[in-house]
């Protein structure tokens, strides 16, 4: 599903449309864009990313929401890693959950999914045992309501984790070296002798920048750690604690995503992509070493957990 100018122009003014419109726009392509897969790759990013903030006590949770869930990507690969028995996944946009839902089908997996704004989560109070959410709370206009009503359809006791927001510090750096690339990489690639092969249509460029425009719509925030565990506090959460990832990682990754987006897809090969993701792995190794010497809010993402009390 596309969108048009005219719903991009809307969307501008209207920032609850403009998350319908931009992920309805990508339900269709958003698991190829990103790498999104329920294999072993994405099992253990899923497990690594909830076990380095909520550690593993309590598996599986007997009955789960997530908010944000896209084509379901988390929730899967969770159910997928044992972390999870009953689960049920929300989003703003009903193409995610469709996409969610048949991505669920096809892995033999039983889903409960409904669109819904976390801000009126569509649940009773004291209904979940964990609700979970990866890179959503930057899409939320009021993140500390949200929070707010995780923690009411929590049961007490129950716990809220929240894996891959964007920090202050590591979305800027990472902004930068992504227009980079695209600026390089579109040049590049129109040079004679390269673009019969490398360039990508003007039809798709242009698809592109209209989501680029849509993206800079739809991601309303960036965290610092210390901050987002207060707010969490605010909202009434106990035990809260963060934890971050992906420094050099990121410094990688996010030139890497570009360039793959600014060539046609069928130019990069498994041995190409291969290449890329061991090289991301092995930073990453890295960045746990650096994640000792270097301040939290450096690094790109920050995950955050809450007890109910």
């Amino acid at each position: 599903m596309s969108a048009s100018a005219e719903q991009v122009e809307a969307a501008f003014h209207d920032s609850k449309l403009a998350q319908v419109v931009y992920h309805d726009w990508e339900a269709e392509t958003y698991d190829e864009k990103w790498s999104i897969s329920f294999d072993q790759r994405c099992i253990d990013y899923a497990r690594e990313r909830f076990s380095a903030v909520a550690g593993t006590s309590g598996w599986p949770y007997a009955k789960s929401l997530e908010i944000g869930c896209g084509t379901g990507f988390f929730t899967l690969n969770l159910m997928l890693a044992g972390v999870l028995d009953e689960a049920h996944v929300t989003d703003i946009s009903a193409g995610m959950v469709e996409a969610a839902e048949r991505n669920a089908a096809r892995l033999g997996l039983g889903i409960s999914g409904e669109p819904a704004d976390v801000e009126r989560l569509p649940y009773d109070d004291d209904t979940f045992d964990l609700v979970v959410g990866h890179a959503v709370i930057h899409h939320i206009p009021d993140v500390e309501l949200a929070f707010r009503e995780m923690l009411r359809v929590l049961k007490p006791g129950g716990r809220v984790v929240i894996c891959g927001e964007p920090t202050r510090y590591g979305d800027w750096v990472a902004r930068r070296l992504s227009r980079a690339t695209w600026e390089v990489a579109t040049r590049v690639t129109r040079l004679p002798g390269l673009r019969a092969h490398w360039a990508r249509s003007r039809q798709e460029l242009d698809e592109s920048s209209r989501a680029a425009a849509l993206e800079a719509v739809v991601d309303l925030h960036t965290f610092d750690p210390d901050t987002l565990a207060r707010m969490v506090v605010r909202a009434g959460g106990a035990e809260v604690r963060t934890a971050t990832a992906e420094l050099t990682a990121a410094w990688w990754g996010w030139p890497v995503r570009t360039w793959e987006a600014a060539v046609p897809a069928e130019r990069l090969g498994p041995r190409w992509r291969n290449f890329a993701y061991r090289s991301w792995l092995a930073l990453g190794m890295v960045d746990r070493a650096l994640d000792r010497v270097v301040p939290d809010e450096l690094f790109y993402s920050v995950s955050v957990t809450a007890v109910k009390p």
